[in-house]
């Protein structure tokens, strides 16, 4: 049986998916023992060495400098900001508190491809990721203190910097391919993270546990390498729009995984929120098509 390009598109976003949806469980380990800065920033170098490896043995050109600015607002997004903001959240808050915030993933990068790609939506898509925006605040404050904490606002920044990093990730994919898209923004981003990490590593790696470095070599090698493979392939092969439902998954599963590996409590209130986004966002994508 010949499985068409579309279909593949849907598999590797879900395995895509399937990585990420560890990442927050593995950096709440990572930095129960580890520097967020270091977890955050040193993923990024681990996997940035592999970058250069691969680039090397593969022989790529490098990218033309017209396209350079586009790979650094990729770096931003997910090499850099989207893990040093979890890191620093998840020093905090549990991993299952954070999937639920972390489930307005499609629906920002389905307004950066509004942005970015000039495209016009119905009014339902606005009605809804509004709605389950608000869903998003309501848990966070009803969970905290009653307002906004800064654990909150480094989520939602997280949220902004994915959507812009997968959403930039995947139109240069068509140019570049999917996995020269992320190693290319790794390459570029080493410079800067270099001292960073250094500066950030412990003083003492014997210290550390193995739980721990098991942790922070997950996200260096999965979750910032090998998992970026398959969703920008997923994305290309499949559309931005359809295999970006594909993260509706990633709630439960992170869910899942904190309680099979963090034995957080899986309580009603944090799955119900978590259902009631992920239909907000489903309805967004079913009810608000892109008009031709």
């Amino acid at each position: 049986m010949i499985i068409n390009k579309e279909l593949w598109g849907w598999l590797y976003g879900f395995l895509g998916v399937l990585i990420f949806s560890l990442t927050l469980p593995a950096t709440r380990i990572a930095v129960a023992e580890l520097d967020p800065a270091f977890v955050g920033l040193g993923r990024a170098v681990i996997a940035g060495g592999l970058a250069i490896i691969l680039i090397t043995l593969t022989r790529q050109s490098i990218p033309p400098t017209r396209f350079w600015l586009r790979f650094v607002v990729v770096a931003v997004g997910v090499v850099v900001g989207f893990p040093l903001l979890t890191a620093i959240a998840m020093k905090n808050a549990p991993a299952s508190y954070g999937a639920v915030i972390i489930g307005l993933m499609p629906l920002a990068t389905a307004l950066y491809g509004v942005w970015r790609g000039k495209e016009q939506v119905t009014q339902s898509f606005w009605l809804f990721a509004l709605m389950g925006s608000g869903l998003v605040i309501v848990f966070a404050v009803q969970s905290g203190t009653k307002s906004l904490s800064a654990t909150d606002l480094a989520l939602f920044g997280a949220v902004v910097s994915a959507g812009v990093g997968y959403g930039e990730g995947a139109i240069l994919g068509r140019t570049f391919g999917a996995w020269q898209v992320i190693c290319w923004s790794l390459v570029l981003s080493l410079p800067a993270l270099l001292p960073i990490v250094f500066n950030a590593s412990p003083t003492s790696f014997n210290s550390i546990s193995t739980n721990a470095w098991l942790g922070f070599l997950y996200v260096s090698v999965f979750s910032m390498f090998l998992g970026f493979f398959a969703w920008y392939q997923g994305l290309v092969w499949g559309g931005i729009t359809n295999v970006g439902q594909i993260q509706l998954l990633q709630p439960f599963l992170t869910i899942l995984a904190s309680a099979i590996l963090l034995h957080e409590a899986l309580t009603s209130r944090t799955l119900g929120f978590a259902l009631g986004v992920i239909i907000c966002v489903a309805f967004s994508k079913r009810f608000g098509n892109y008009l031709k």
